[in-house]
């Protein structure tokens, strides 16, 4: 039997952007029981990346949403006791581990394709295999040497197999020690439960897309595509049966769809105040976060630095569910720098010291010094709050 599509609900654009904050975890009160893995499940991916100012990406998503959390506290959620795996989603990401079986089509897809222009010497994928069978967790150095020469893009035979391997699923990522990927047999590293590979494409594409408007609240098919890299025809084939429900939202120009559970209760409580990551998945999508929020932020990082407009890492400042600045951090000792500040007007000075002294804090600074605001005229009235909150 046909089930007719339930009528579109339509939201504006405020109710949009506050669905899109709560699924995200950034209205209301945050689940403090569930702590890091909490955020890793409801999440559903955090993204990986090498870059580490004031933490590594992975760290910046659970303290942006719980706060002051240890860092030794988050990477013991996410890799101890089988609780995630890494791979391919969004970029490089934690995953739940129980999302493990629901990643069979990109294990398929990747083994049913050639593999980058890297040259595999006959045996060294068998060898690898073997080596961490009966020596294994590795990482690449341990295994014989990840590069053949000094330019990253140049790997040895040894790292381009345990990649290959990894891209299969028979060697699982089970942790990053010293930013260096730690491999096992996905026999050995997956709960024997999820340990299969028999899910059909279409099964697992209605899983992840599910998945992906919970986490979003409500999305584009762009959106939604985009969360865990879908090709559109594949958001296509099952959005219908995916559980999401369609709506219009205010000023989008095109067709959304939402987690029907995020509609039966509207948005309330606390707004966090916090520095965001580049990489948060809450504005990772560029045109997605100028969609909801009017805030229009690139990775400065790869810019030679002469062209910057906004530092190497500049961060967003979340504050009353909205964007109302950036700060690009370092730090020098004991005192987290501020070298480039953009504040939305006097109003927001208050937020973004808030957020400046709290990250502070948490990557145990002492101190706050601001080298430059964009906006000359502001400088004063956020180094006024600043003296306020440190005493």
């Amino acid at each position: 039997m046909t089930t007719l599509p339930l009528p579109a609900t339509e939201l504006s654009a405020a109710e949009a952007r506050r669905l899109a904050l709560r699924a995200q975890g950034f209205l209301g009160a945050p689940d403090r029981r569930g702590g890091v893995r909490g955020v890793l499940r409801h999440l559903g991916a955090v993204q990986l990346d090498t870059i580490s100012v004031l933490a590594r990406s992975h760290e910046l998503v659970p303290y942006a949403r719980l706060g002051a959390v240890g860092r030794q506290t988050i990477e013991a959620a996410y890799w101890q006791d089988t609780h995630a795996f890494e791979y391919w989603s969004h970029a490089a990401c934690v995953l739940p581990i129980e999302e493990w079986p629901h990643f069979a089509f990109r294990r398929r897809a990747y083994r049913n394709r050639p593999h980058w222009n890297h040259h595999l010497p006959d045996g060294t994928y068998e060898q690898v295999v073997k080596q961490l069978r009966t020596e294994g967790p590795l990482t690449a150095t341990d295994l014989g040497g990840a590069k053949k020469t000094s330019e990253w893009w140049d790997w040895s035979g040894t790292k381009v197999a345990v990649e290959r391997a990894l891209m299969y699923g028979e060697v699982v990522c089970v942790e990053r020690r010293g930013w260096k990927r730690v491999y096992d047999l996905a026999e050995r590293a997956i709960p024997a439960a999820l340990l299969h590979d028999d899910l059909d494409d279409t099964e697992c594409l209605r899983r992840l897309v599910r998945l992906a408007g919970q986490s979003l609240g409500v999305g584009t098919r762009a959106d939604i595509a985009d969360y865990h890299r879908l090709k559109a025809e594949q958001v296509d084939a099952v959005i219908a049966d995916s559980g999401l429900v369609p709506v219009t939202v205010e000023g989008w120009g095109r067709p959304a769809w939402a987690d029907p559970a995020a509609l039966e209760t509207p948005p309330r409580g606390r707004h966090r105040t916090t520095l965001l990551s580049p990489f948060d998945s809450l504005i990772w999508e560029r045109a997605r976060t100028e969609r909801i929020f009017g805030f229009t932020h690139r990775l400065e990082a790869y810019v030679p630095r002469q062209k910057r407009v906004h530092g190497y890492f500049a961060m967003p400042v979340l504050a009353g569910g909205r964007l109302v600045g950036r700060v690009d951090p370092a730090r020098e000792g004991r005192t987290l720098v501020a070298r480039q500040v953009r504040l939305d007007g006097a109003k927001a000075a208050p937020a973004v010291a808030q957020a400046l002294v709290e990250a502070a804090s948490w990557v145990d600074c002492a101190d706050v010094r601001v080298e430059r605001v964009d906006a000359p005229e502001l400088r004063e009235p956020l180094t006024r709050e600043l003296a306020r909150l440190l005493g």
